[in-house]
């Protein structure tokens, strides 16, 4: 254990050194554009913790970064004349605690409050022996910020008041959390009792895929409370008729799977392990979400209410599509390629990337992604270039001969375009579960744009 402590201790080290700007002396007043650099820093920070936890799953994932954008927002959304906030627009939040009237807050120190608070109650990392080592991660962020904060903001009652502030605006957010239907749904990832519908047709937890566990992973999420109204009335989508015939659509969609798949060029295999985003190593989709909304907000070098709204938009529709996208699932039970083609094409194929612990159509990476993708160019529009470098510095997949490179991007749209496609070339889902996930991420992303997010 005190290795284990030596190295977060260390990581820290790299995480925080020369962070802080060397021309951060200004005292912030009421209404003052600031600086994003806190937001990034928590931004980051947050995904690393995520990442060191035991007990994750892309949909637990997405809904504890919906509830971090939104407090990260609600923290300092007061700071501006542009913004609102959004608290009645939100699905059964209400009301938060709002500034005192006629005093001054620093809104840094508010934002680090909240988000070190938020995180640790999300996550509950005490609950377990990891957990209380992987706390050193916040406690390290939180205490270095606030530091810096009174070097600046020499008025302590204005550093107490907005930590104060801060802190309350998370445990309002975290009491709202609680009731819908995700609450530490990460101890709980698994459901031995589900009962599967009966047919050859239908979904059953593969042998030898991504999860060594042969349950469902969450399968009544889709019932969670969605963030946005509008995103709980979207209907659940038609899928192709189900058939074995060799002329139906239905097949050709899993044929075109199996031909990719033994034609799949180097270029193909770097796509899908790049989007593969498997939670036992990584942050998973909403995760690699999250960081491309750093990626293009350290570009652009937006103002802190604008990054804060960025993480929020960004959080809700991660969260949102894999609440509408497990609804789907759930109702189908649709099987996966390889299951299909191993029954009606080729007994012995084996597809390139292995299968989750979750039904096939449509796809959660595809809908997620284009949702964040829609809520991105609502912020810096669509003609944007990045580097998408979340997995720069992994080892190579000696298995699979593959290096993890970043990948260039001139367009937010391409993001999605290419994570979905990666599904296929993984050999994990079919066209259609890439398409339909596609149009109904974009639906998501659309909804959350039309919250009245200006004044």
């Amino acid at each position: 254990m005190q290795n284990l402590f030596r190295y977060f201790s260390c990581c820290l080290g790299c995480l925080l050194i020369c962070s802080f700007p060397a021309n951060s002396k200004k005292i912030l007043a009421e209404k003052k554009e600031i600086s994003q650099e806190v937001a990034l820093k928590w931004a980051k920070i947050t995904l690393n913790f995520i990442n060191r936890q035991p007990n994750k799953s892309p949909t637990f994932i997405s809904r504890t970064l919906a509830y971090t954008g939104i407090t990260m927002y609600e923290s300092v959304v007061h700071s501006s004349t542009k913004y609102q906030s959004i608290t009645q627009e939100l699905n059964g939040l209400g009301k938060l605690p709002m500034p005192a009237s006629g005093k001054i807050y620093d809104w840094e120190t508010v934002l680090n409050a909240g988000q070190s608070k938020i995180v640790r109650l999300l996550w509950q990392p005490l609950k377990t022996e990891y957990g209380r080592y992987t706390i050193v991660m916040l406690d390290s962020l939180e205490k270095a910020i606030l530091n810096e904060r009174k070097s600046v903001v020499k008025d302590t009652a204005i550093i107490s008041r907005s930590i104060n502030y801060g802190k309350d605006i998370a445990e309002s957010i975290y009491q709202w959390s609680m009731t819908d239907g995700g609450h530490e749904m990460n101890f709980k990832s698994f459901d031995p009792a589900y009962k599967y519908p009966q047919g050859t047709n239908y979904w059953v937890p593969p042998i030898g895929g991504q999860s060594p566990v042969l349950m469902p992973l969450h399968p009544y999420w889709g019932k969670n409370r969605s963030f946005i109204k509008a995103d709980a009335e979207l209907p659940v989508v038609p899928i192709l008729p189900v058939s074995d015939d060799t002329t139906s659509a239905y097949f050709r969609q899993f044929k075109e799977v199996y031909i990719i798949q033994k034609n799949l060029t180097q270029e193909q295999k770097e796509i899908a392990n790049w989007w593969g985003d498997d939670p036992a190593f990584t942050t998973a989709p909403p995760g690699h979400s999250y960081h491309l909304a750093s990626i293009i907000l350290k570009n652009k070098n937006a103002d802190l209410v604008v990054a804060a709204m960025t993480f929020a938009k960004v959080g809700i529709a991660c969260a949102d599509a894999f609440i509408n996208c497990w609804r789907n699932k759930y109702t189908y039970h649709s099987e996966r390629p390889k299951a299909y083609i191993q029954r009606n094409i080729d007994k012995k194929f084996v597809q390139y990337w292995p299968e989750p612990p979750f039904p096939a159509f449509p796809s959660g990476h595809s809908t997620q992604m284009s949702a964040t993708a829609e809520v991105l160019i609502s912020v810096f529009g669509d003609k944007v270039s990045f580097v998408d470098d979340t997995h720069q510095g992994r080892p190579k997949d000696v298995v699979r001969n593959v290096d993890y490179k970043s990948r260039n991007f001139e367009r937010i749209s391409q993001i999605a375009e290419e994570c979905g496609i990666s599904r296929l070339y993984g050999g994990i889902h079919t066209m259609q579960d890439n398409d339909v996930g596609l149009v109904e991420g974009k639906k998501i992303g659309k909804n959350i744009n039309q919250i009245k997010w200006k004044k």
